[in-house]
């Protein structure tokens, strides 16, 4: 193979596996964290771990091995979302988190994640060091609310870093974004 042939890769390689996984655990978390009783909120918990851990695993994968795909590259994000939204709608509606955060927070995922669809023509805008930092607080956070016994003091500390972090990469996303688009459009000359 040249240089300039492209190497085709299955949408069905396992990066995507795992990103499907987690989309298809989201249900079960869900069924867990509404069942009454400490052993289904620890159930809850570890169906949350698992699929946490998928998120890192198949972006490490598709790195290392080359099995980006256009499919990965619109389920990943839709899974995360999924993920971390029906954790944080759960929790509001079990009246554990307040319904202003869960819309902060979903309100910024919702935006930047059709902003990067809307930017996929121009380019896409890598992952931040912030980025990664804002989603190791969330999944915290929503560990911290899960988990039973955590004092409120801890978990309100933790997501309130969550919120910080999350609402500051959603400008600095943003602006990253204003000036891609302004690169492009004078690359086509308007």
């Amino acid at each position: 193979m040249t240089r300039d042939e492209r190497r085709v890769v299955s949408p069905w390689n396992i990066a995507n596996v795992l990103t499907v996984l987690r989309l298809a655990l989201v249900p079960f978390f869900v069924f867990c964290l509404f069942l009454p009783g400490t052993g289904w909120r620890l159930a809850a918990l570890a169906v949350f771990g698992v699929a946490s851990i998928t998120d890192h695993l198949d972006g490490e994968l598709a790195r290392r091995y080359g099995l980006i795909t256009d499919f990965g590259k619109i389920a990943d994000p839709i899974a995360d979302k999924a993920l971390t939204g029906a954790a944080l709608v759960c929790l509001s509606i079990l009246d554990e988190l307040p319904w202003w955060v869960t819309i902060v927070i979903l309100g910024r995922e919702l935006g930047i994640t059709l902003l990067r669809f809307i930017l996929l023509r121009h380019a896409v805008i890598p992952a931040s060091y912030g980025g990664k930092v804002k989603t190791v607080l969330q999944i915290a956070a929503i560990v911290l609310y899960i988990l039973p016994g955590v004092p409120w003091p801890l978990r309100w500390a933790v997501m309130g870093a969550a919120l910080i972090v999350t609402v500051a990469t959603g400008v600095d996303y943003l602006v990253r974004a204003v000036k891609l688009r302004q690169v492009a459009r004078r690359a086509r000359g308007e």
